[in-house]
This record gives C-alpha cells, sequence and structure tokens, in this order.
C-alpha cells in the first residue's frame, strides 16, 4: 500500500467501524438477540442530503430494506433523510460508514447551496487541495450537486463524466519571470476552447497587471484576482478599480474572477461588481453535517431514545412553499412523500444521477429565490 488509504474492501467488511460496534455485535450473539429493528438517519440543521448511492452499495446484498429521501433534496431539522430496516446485525458494524459517505459529502453540497444562493453569479469549487486527494472526486460531486457552475479537480473527468476548469498559477508566471509572456505562452499553447482567464497579481498590484493583460496579450477573456488576505486590503475598492481600467479601454467584455480564502460573506458583498468567484477551503472543507443513526423502532414497538422521536417515518413536502410535515409511516399528510424505498432485501432499486440530483438542487434554490425567503438558508 502506497498511501495510507483504507480500501474498498476494508470498508465494505466493516473494518471501518468504531470499536464499541463490535462489542455490541459479541454481545448480541452471545445472548441469541438480533431483533428486527428501524433505524433512521437525522440532524438538528437543514441542508442538502448527498451520499445515498454508496450507503447503498455498502448495504447491497445484506437484508434490509432502505428509504431514502432524493439525492440533492433540502432537508430540515428532525426530518429522516435515510431509515433503514432489518434484523440489527444485518448493519450493525456499518452505521460509522454509513453517516462517513453523507455527513461531509451533505456538508460540501450545502455549502454549495449556499454560495450559489448568495451570489447568483458563477461560483468555481477550487478546494480539493485543503482535503485528502483521496475525497478529490466525492468533494467534486457533492459541490457540484450542490449547485456549483465548474470544478476544477481533474478526477471528476475520470470519475464523474464532468469537464473540469481552471485558469493558471502563479507558479507558470513565476517560471517565465515576466507576466506578460506567461501570459501570451498560454494564449498560445492551450486548448482555444478554454477561456483566457489572466492571472494578474503576480508581482505588481491588480489594476497594473490587468492594464498590462489587455494591453499586450490577443485574447483576454478574463482577469483572476487571487489576492492572499494578508494583502488584500479593500477588496472591492482594488475590483472597481480593475473594472473601471478595463472598461475605459473598451474591455467590458473581459469578466473579473476573484479567488483567494473566499468566506460566504465575500461573496455576498462582491457580488455586484464580480463576474465569478473561484471557491475553496469553504466548500471543500465544510464542516461535516452531525447526522446521527438511531433506532427508533424495535420488533414493531415504538423505541427512540431521549430526544429523538418513536415510530418509522414519512415526511411530505408542499412544493410550491418548501413547507414539509412529519407523519409515521403509513399516515396520510399534506404534499408529496419524500421518503422512497431505494433497497429491498439486499437489492438496489434506485440509484441516484448526478445531474438529476443536481437539477433538483437548483429546482429549489429557484423555489427559495421566488418565495423571498434567502436569508432563511444564508445565515
Amino acid at each position: 500500500m502506497r498511501f495510507l488509504i483504507v480500501n474498498e474492501d476494508d470498508i465494505a467488511s466493516g473494518v471501518t467501524t468504531d470499536k464499541y460496534f463490535l462489542w455490541t455485535e459479541e454481545v448480541l450473539r452471545s445472548k441469541g438477540l438480533n431483533p428486527r429493528v428501524v433505524a433512521e438517519v437525522t440532524t438538528s440543521t437543514w441542508g442538502i442530503f448527498v451520499g445515498v448511492n454508496d450507503v447503498l452499495r455498502l448495504l447491497e446484498g445484506r437484508n434490509v430494506d432502505v428509504y431514502s429521501m432524493p439525492e440533492g433534496c433540502l432537508f430540515f431539522p428532525h426530518e429522516p433523510v435515510l431509515t433503514i430496516v432489518g434484523k440489527y446485525l444485518e448493519f450493525a458494524r456499518f452505521e460509522t460508514a454509513i453517516l462517513g459517505f453523507i455527513c461531509h459529502p451533505s456538508a460540501v453540497a450545502t455549502q454549495a447551496f449556499k454560495f450559489k444562493l448568495a451570489s447568483g453569479k458563477k461560483i468555481l469549487s477550487f478546494g480539493t487541495r485543503r482535503m485528502h486527494p483521496a475525497l478529490s472526486a466525492v468533494i467534486e460531486r457533492s459541490a457540484y450537486i450542490g449547485g456549483v457552475d465548474g470544478v476544477s479537480n481533474f478526477s471528476a473527468e475520470k470519475y464523474l463524466g464532468i469537464e473540469s476548469v481552471g485558469t493558471m498559477p502563479h507558479a507558470l508566471i513565476i517560471c517565465f519571470g515576466d507576466q506578460v509572456e506567461a501570459w501570451k505562452s498560454y494564449d498560445e499553447v492551450v486548448d482555444e476552447r478554454v477561456p483566457r482567464i489572466m492571472l494578474v497579481d503576480t508581482y505588481y498590484d491588480e489594476k497594473t497587471e490587468a492594464i498590462l493583460a489587455v494591453e499586450n496579450v490577443d485574447r483576454v477573456d478574463g482577469v483572476r484576482l487571487d489576492t492572499p488576505s494578508s494583502r488584500r486590503g479593500d477588496m472591492r475598492k482594488i475590483v472597481e478599480e480593475v473594472r473601471w481600467e478595463l472598461d475605459v479601454r473598451g474591455r467590458r467584455d473581459v469578466k473579473i474572477v476573484v479567488s483567494g480564502g473566499l468566506s460566504l460573506r465575500d461573496v455576498v458583498e462582491l457580488s455586484d461588481v464580480v463576474d465569478v468567484f473561484g471557491v475553496g477551503t469553504a466548500i471543500a472543507g465544510a464542516k461535516p453535517i452531525d447526522f446521527a443513526m438511531d433506532i427508533v423502532e424495535v420488533e414493531g414497538r415504538f423505541a427512540a431514545k431521549r430526544g429523538k422521536r418513536g415510530g418509522m417515518k414519512q415526511v411530505y413536502r408542499v412544493w410550491d412553499e418548501l413547507r414539509d410535515e412529519i407523519k409515521l409511516f403509513g399516515e396520510r399528510g399534506e404534499g408529496e412523500p419524500l421518503i422512497q424505498k431505494v433497497m429491498e432485501n439486499g437489492r438496489i432499486l434506485k440509484t441516484f444521477d448526478l445531474h438529476e440530483s443536481r437539477d433538483l438542487v437548483l429546482r429549489q434554490m429557484e423555489i427559495v429565490r421566488r418565495l423571498g425567503i434567502e436569508e432563511r438558508f444564508l445565515n
């Protein structure tokens, strides 16, 4: 093994479990206990649900039924996003991996949703370098579902079938030792289908380099300001100066791209003067959503612990209001039921397509905007 990465076989066999599940299995088996249970995954926050396909592959072939919200669905506090029904020992040791498959991906998708909702401008995922490379495809998939317009990690092309995007690093310009020569060489060599976004903050101030770019390079589609926060100063003023100098030179067509440690607040405050945001750590390194799995029924009896609600549940949604109602499974509620059966006796009934999941997110985003309730999702 060249890298310290747990392999798929170890995940599938339960090596990545928390030790107390192994002791639990030992105790239950020694006492002849293996009840049929209903276990639900919930959290106390809202978010975008992502990662269920990996859960299904993990449980495939095991004698359990699985019910799930659609991938890409907005969930609200205390709603079950995932329900497993079966003998407890069929899935007990896999709780750790199940939660791992959804906590971070759902957080990445939720952050992507926030950034896109806040700006309305193009958002690019630039943050996989902040996380373990084994997670690159997972992060980019989650960000793309959450609403970003493009992803930078090249692995997305192999594993997701979506084209990666990017501009140029400071290293390219430093290797040439001359901005203009680097920009011209980039324009000369790189596939002409790739937008010519010139990095303009390597040696001089952003305004000076932006002027140099448009006055010396045949094709400039945009300029990127990647100024670190330690040198940034008043970023809005810098962007406005660059925009002015481009416009007075007849280059209103040149887009302004901003990246470098951007927060959600930065994007909100700069959206009216910036065309594209490259967001890194704030999306890729999103704080995991604190999902928990809890048994809520044992052999048909309500059995939830304190702080949880007993019984298997369904969530009904009135879509044009984004209003949900939680009911016991089998009871009728107002709106459309969100929880659907996706596995029966270990056989996968349905998986979720990347593009369909993204479309669902974008439709929900439009409903949020139409209802004028953006602040509920940005605070």
